[in-house]
């Protein structure tokens, strides 16, 4: 759903996954629950003239509905070249005849040439200003009643994403070609394989999504192999995914239908080539799409928690906490608030706190005062490569003064050594790179005392300097991430002995305790005042 992040100035930051305008109602437990959305169906339309008006007819039913507020129809002619563009024109003029749900808004879009399935649902995501998105074929083969089913799904569980299954018990289906089956099941069966899913239907039409996500993944594929490579980036994602039964009146050849044996090969390659592509981001100022790549070696990770977790006390504020990789590592604590400024991060650290009381989930900015959690104050802050990141780095790290109480502690985490800053730096949005003499000026300035500069993975100097200086690449193979993996035991035996400077470097800051003030420990009993007034992810 498109994320809409409210701030309740000095509480918890609440974010609440819904469109604006999307209704909401309490619920026993006096939690707001959606009772309503906003829809946008993509329609993608070739060389259908004698079907495509009744079928986007039945798309009218939508309009009928209490669940939808506002529903979207962007109907893309794929370069059709017989009847098709004249079709959607009577339609059009049967749209200002005999009027529409005010519900209801259309767009027409039109290719020049044909380009496929995949083109047509990429341009017709261009459009798309509403919470959710679907596709919708120009054929009879599915029915948009079905299409409330999953729109139910989203109002009532925190799903990412809803696949309408043409296999699963509840909906009837036409009999036909039982070889189509068998092959359908191959493709879902491998496509399972690869994404660790459960799915019964890859190849359904009905993918529904909240369109904020599906906008932020790279779609590549132009023909019907875009639906293994959605469903596989969905899994990457680490979207919730869920599924509905529905009814499907599959059609014959001699009825219109296209899909072929050749698009089960190119399914088939499409799976493979999608299981080993590590493009799931479109590129944004976060740098995602290289951040993924480097959160694809739990290993290393790992190892960094081990330096930073002897450091880290009870209450605990993690800034740039991004999918929680080292959210994880470092939990459970009697309080651990994860916070981002990337809404598609935060959307996924909601998903971890079902099984996680302790844990509170948030907006915090390190240069915006106003966005830190005001209620409390807590024993550690994590900031792991955030600070290089902003502007002005002392203002930044008095913000984070502030959030600690007297005697609190500071980890921050920096990339080291100017003289290494190069591309890679560049795509991640770093203002810059610091010496030790540095990072302790800029600490000191904003209130601290450095108890401790620590430098962490000598190792990995060659390779940075390899790809960002000297090869100016944007970014880091797979190949090159699965062997930074398999080799991080070798790098923590050997990295103290390594005669290299450190890639990056670790401060443990201290806020000196105040005469008079209590100690750290008189205040544990605090811990639960955070959670009292925090409100859970929606």
């Amino acid at each position: 759903m498109s994320a809409s992040w409210t701030t309740t100035r000095g509480q918890e930051i609440r974010p609440v996954r819904r469109a604006a305008g999307a209704s909401l109602a309490s619920n026993e437990s006096g939690e707001q629950a959606r009772t309503s959305t906003t829809l946008s169906v993509i329609v993608p339309a070739y060389n259908e003239q004698y079907l495509i008006e009744t079928s986007l007819g039945r798309l009218r039913i939508l309009g009928e509905s209490p669940l939808l507020d506002r529903i979207q129809v962007i109907v893309v002619n794929d370069g059709s070249s017989d009847g098709t563009a004249e079709a959607i024109a009577r339609f059009r003029e049967s749209l200002q005849t005999e009027g529409t749900d005010a519900k209801i808004s259309w767009v027409w879009v039109r290719h020049e040439r044909n380009s496929g399935k995949g083109a047509a649902i990429r341009t017709g995501l261009s459009h798309v200003d509403t919470e959710l998105v679907v596709i919708h074929d120009a054929d009879l083969e599915y029915h948009p009643s079905d299409l409330l089913k999953m729109v139910e799904v989203f109002l009532s569980e925190d799903a990412d994403a809803v696949f309408g299954s043409r296999f699963m018990p509840g909906g009837y289906k036409r009999a036909l070609f039982f070889r189509h089956a068998l092959g359908n099941k191959l493709l879902t069966f491998l496509c399972d394989l690869v994404c660790d899913l459960n799915l019964t239907d890859m190849e359904t039409c009905y993918k529904m999504v909240r369109a904020d996500l599906l906008k932020s993944i790279p779609l590549e594929s132009s023909t019907f192999d875009v639906e293994p490579e959605l469903a596989i980036k969905l899994a990457k994602r680490g979207s919730r995914i869920f599924e509905v039964s529905i009814s499907y009146s599959g059609r014959t050849y001699k009825e219109g239908k296209k899909i072929n044996w050749k698009d089960g090969v190119r399914a088939l390659w499409a799976i493979f080539r999608y299981a080993t592509s590590g493009r799931i981001y479109t590129g944004d100022e976060h740098g995602s799409a290289m951040l993924d790549r480097l959160n694809r070696a739990p290993r290393f990770t790992g190892w960094m928690a081990d330096v930073v977790r002897p450091h880290i006390g009870h209450r605990v504020l993690e800034i740039g906490a991004g999918t929680g990789n080292m959210s994880l590592h470092l939990m459970p604590r009697s309080l651990y608030w994860a916070t981002d400024i990337n809404h598609q991060y935060l959307d996924y650290l909601c998903t971890l706190r079902p099984t996680r009381p302790y844990m509170r989930v948030g907006y915090t900015h390190a240069m915006e005062a106003t966005t830190f959690p005001q209620a409390q104050r807590f024993d550690t802050v994590v900031c792991l490569n955030v600070v290089e990141h902003v502007q002005d780095d002392v203002a930044a790290l008095r913000n984070i003064w502030d959030a600690l109480e007297d005697g609190g502690r500071a980890i921050i985490l920096v990339p080291c050594g100017p003289r290494l800053y190069g591309s890679l730096d560049e795509v991640l949005g770093h203002h810059r790179r610091y010496t030790r003499a540095q990072l302790a000026d800029v600490a000191e300035q904003a209130g601290f005392r450095v108890e401790e500069i620590v430098k962490f993975n000598r190792a990995g100097v060659p390779a940075w300097w390899l790809n960002a200086c000297v090869l100016r690449r944007k970014t880091f193979g797979l190949g090159q991430i699965r062997m930074l993996n398999a080799l991080t035991p070798l790098f923590r035996l050997l990295d103290p002995w390594l005669p290299l400077p450190p890639l990056s470097i670790i401060a443990i800051l201290r806020k000196e305790k105040k005469e008079g003030q209590a100690s750290p420990a008189d205040s544990a009993a605090t811990a639960g005042s955070g959670a009292d007034a925090a409100m859970p992810c929606t």
